[in-house]
């Protein structure tokens, strides 16, 4: 799997799916060719599955981050070679949960999350109304 390093490809993916767990939350959009947040280093051409990975100050110090990260990162690659679809951006969001958790129950959590990344919407839900048009 390639990884993702620019902040435009994070923002085209935090417009997807989202699957959250106690120790982690998984972003996943489809890419297609042309679109502006394909980033030039993947080309058009590269259907591998890209992933990145975030963990937010709030979860403490760089070296728990970093902690954080490496766990999810070995989750991935355990898991995601198996269930990271061609052609599809990802982003792992760390919880600060994902240091005390034991690695199966992250690994676990991570194969859930791509199942419900990819699962097929049963009923479309109706979109949400603003407040102006609540207010009325």
């Amino acid at each position: 799997m390639q990884r993702l390093l620019k902040r435009r490809d994070f923002l085209f993916v935090r417009d997807g799916r989202r699957a959250n767990a106690a120790t982690l939350s998984l972003q996943a959009r489809r890419r297609e060719g042309g679109q502006p947040g394909l980033s030039e280093a993947a080309g058009p051409q590269s259907d591998e599955p890209r992933v990145g990975f975030t963990v937010t100050k709030k979860e403490g110090g760089a070296v728990e981050r970093n902690r954080i990260r490496r766990r999810l990162r070995e989750a991935v690659r355990l898991s995601g070679a198996l269930h990271a679809r061609d052609g599809h951006d990802y982003v792992v969001v760390g919880r600060h949960s994902a240091l005390g958790a034991s690695f199966a129950t992250i690994v676990d959590e991570m194969i859930a999350a791509f199942g419900r990344v990819h699962a097929e919407r049963q009923g479309a839900r109706k979109p949400r109304r603003s407040a102006d048009e609540a207010a009325r």
